[in-house]
């Protein structure tokens, strides 16, 4: 037992003055003589005897209720169990992640999950809410009700470590009190180490329902005709999807087409025939569970020629006049003697077709045009040295030529899932004719291969700044040097590699994953580009480029949905933005990794358990009612007791 006010105990040194009183006690009895005194004898004896009990009675109770009183005073407790943690901070890591869409035995997970906060957090009780979208610090129920009523759902994945981090808290056994709620969906052991397990740590773990969903994954161009598109949208099923799924393709708020997929496997896809003109909407699933990944928004710009120019000798560059045609492309072929350096700005592809020398200004030029977005094809000529190669490649990084390489090499290996190739197989092949080389050179380091010789190193290889593209080839393609002239490669693979993203395709882009696009704008000093819809807009980060513009979004917008980027009034581009996939399966829910924690059904009972836990068992209040008992219990005496 311990004492708030150990001090008061000292006044126990006035328990000696009943005593005192009782040692001292100035009243005597006195005899009195009757006649017949012999009858009054045994009288007598009773009467001392009952006054002697009384007194002694009397002081017990007097000491006893002195006692109690000043114990009453002093205010003793015993200490609580985890007093050790009694001023820990509040901290509450809300899940609001899009997997906290689905349902369970009442209602959406998260809001659920708000309603059991406004119902059991103590209004006075103060504390710091995290959520994956924003950080609420020392507040209180009533303050947030708002903003917990108005929470939206988050393509960000709930990482409690990182939570916390956020927020600049330090979670040990003496700081903070943390309750978790989450789904567990994608939960990791490394998302929640920085919690120990002696640690005061509840977890709340809402569960749907119905863990069955479909996702639609992606929608490309996976044909195109003289005046149509074949759009192919790619769909995915978690868990078991019996009946047939309606599909629903949009331009604008306009129905455009309307089937039904059945799923009897987990990947399908579904292909639309589309005009082939500007198109601004979005595809759709019907689904019961989740809602965020059943609509798909993309657009697709009317295509504009893309402006190639292949420096090198005419005879050699003629085969690339038959893939750069006049209705898809502005090309124009031109010798290095000739070239007019002002118009390579203008390009969106250079073709470096076998050049014995490239001059330093050339090597200037194409750096600054790659960094500007535009796309760089080298062929390398078989009088080329490696020091001139290597001078050109190492303003792009990532590849280098290290050898000359003479004999036969067959080209064997095609990277299916490159973006030059994506929309170009149905299926992979293993029994495909493949090309081969006379000569050449070994290409080596961290360029992405597209194409490999048998020994794994690369014939077409690859990089990327984000806006600009960089292909080299390991050797010369002539007629003479290699037959990949005759391959049915050859047309994808320059076709896919001279074109401007900006320009053709599908504009759809996923948010938090900062994509850039390039515009042909220009823009004065004090102009920006600003992106909107009818509901939303922003100001992307942009960097002018000569006479285009690179826009970067970063974790812009925060809303799917399509969009158009504008000049003041003018409509330059239609854009969609989507949310990564990443909550779609609701099977990946991993309760084990919180096997060592307490899980708890409600907020409720954590502060239950808290405060219980953590309150000390006050007993003033009982020295104060045995005060008044043995105050009674003295009356009690005086009055009855002889």
């Amino acid at each position: 037992m311990q004492f708030k006010h150990p001090e008061i105990l000292y006044f126990l040194f006035l328990l000696v003055l009943p005593i005192l009183v009782h040692l001292f006690q100035l009243r005597r009895f006195k005899k009195e003589y009757f006649t017949n005194v012999r009858f009054l004898k045994e009288l007598t004896i009773q009467t001392r005897k009952s006054s002697k009990i009384k007194k002694w009675l009397l002081l017990i109770t007097r000491l006893l209720l002195l006692a109690f009183l000043i114990f009453a005073f002093a205010q003793p407790f015993f200490k609580a169990k985890d007093s050790a943690n009694a001023g820990n901070e509040m901290v509450i890591l809300l899940d609001n992640s899009f997997s906290m869409q689905a349902k369970g035995s009442k209602g959406e997970l998260l809001k659920r999950a708000v309603q059991d906060l406004l119902e059991n957090i103590p209004d006075e009780r103060q504390f710091t809410l995290v959520t994956t979208t924003g950080v609420y610090r020392d507040t209180d129920i009533k303050s947030i009700q708002k903003e917990l009523q108005n929470l939206q759902y988050s393509d960000i994945a709930f990482r409690p470590d990182f939570l916390l981090t956020k927020a600049g808290i330090k979670n040990n056994a003496k700081s903070i009190d943390a309750i978790v709620i989450t789904d567990a969906v994608n939960l990791d052991t490394k998302d929640i180490s920085s919690f120990n397990a002696e640690n005061p740590v509840y977890f709340i773990v809402p569960e749907a329902e119905n863990k069955s969903n479909i996702a639609i994954d992606s929608v490309y161009i996976s044909q195109v005709l003289d005046n149509f598109y074949e759009v192919t949208v790619t769909m995915q099923a978690y868990g078991k999807t019996d009946s047939d799924v309606s599909i629903a393709l949009y331009n604008g708020n306009n129905l455009t087409a309307k089937t039904l997929v059945k799923f009897d496997e987990n990947k399908k896809q579904s292909v639309f025939t589309l005009p082939k003109q500007d198109f601004h909407g979005y595809v759709s699933v019907t689904d019961k569970s989740l809602a965020y990944d059943n609509t798909y928004y993309f657009s697709i710009s009317k295509p504009e020629k893309a402006n190639v120019i292949a420096i090198g000798n005419d005879e050699k560059n003629n085969f690339l006049s038959r893939i750069y045609t006049a209705d898809d492309f502005n090309y124009t072929s031109t010798a290095l003697r000739t070239l007019d350096y002002n118009s390579l700005q203008k390009q969106d592809a250079i073709i470096l077709n076998e050049l014995d020398e490239i001059p330093q200004a050339l090597i200037t030029t194409l750096k600054s045009f790659y960094n500007e977005g535009g796309n760089i094809i080298i062929i390398p000529s078989e009088k080329s040295s490696l020091q001139n190669l290597n001078q050109l490649s190492s303003e792009f990084g990532g590849t280098a030529f290290t050898a000359a390489a003479t004999g036969k090499r067959q080209i064997t290996k095609i990277a299916f899932s490159h973006p030059l190739y994506q929309t170009v197989f149905e299926k992979r092949t293993d029994n495909f004719q493949y090309p081969e080389i006379n000569s050449g050179f070994v290409l080596s380091g961290s360029g992405l291969p597209v194409l490999s010789f048998a020994d794994q190193t690369p014939f077409l290889a690859s990089v990327t700044n984000g806006i600009g593209n960089a292909y080299i080839f390991a050797g010369a393609i002539n007629k003479q040097n290699s037959n990949f002239q005759n391959s049915p490669l050859i047309v994808p693979t320059f076709f896919n590699m001279a074109q401007n993203s900006g320009k053709t395709g599908i504009n759809a882009f996923t948010i938090g994953q900062n994509h850039s696009l390039l515009l042909d704008a220009v823009l004065s000093k004090d102009e920006v580009l600003t992106v909107k819809n009818e509901t939303a807009d922003f100001i992307p980060m942009q960097q002018i480029l000569n006479n285009r513009v690179k826009l970067s979004f970063g974790d812009y917008p925060e809303t799917a949905g399509n969009y158009s980027i504008y000049k003041k009034g003018e409509k330059l581009k239609d854009i969609s933005f989507n949310h990564a996939r990443t909550e779609s399966n609701l099977n990946l829910g991993n309760k084990a990794v919180l096997n060592d924690f307490t899980k708890v059904q409600s907020v409720g009972t954590v502060f239950n358990d808290i405060d219980s836990a953590r309150t000390a068992n006050e007993l003033w209040k009982w020295f104060v009612i045995g005060t008044l008992i043995f105050l009674l219990i003295e009356l009690f005496i005086q009055k009855f007791v002889k």
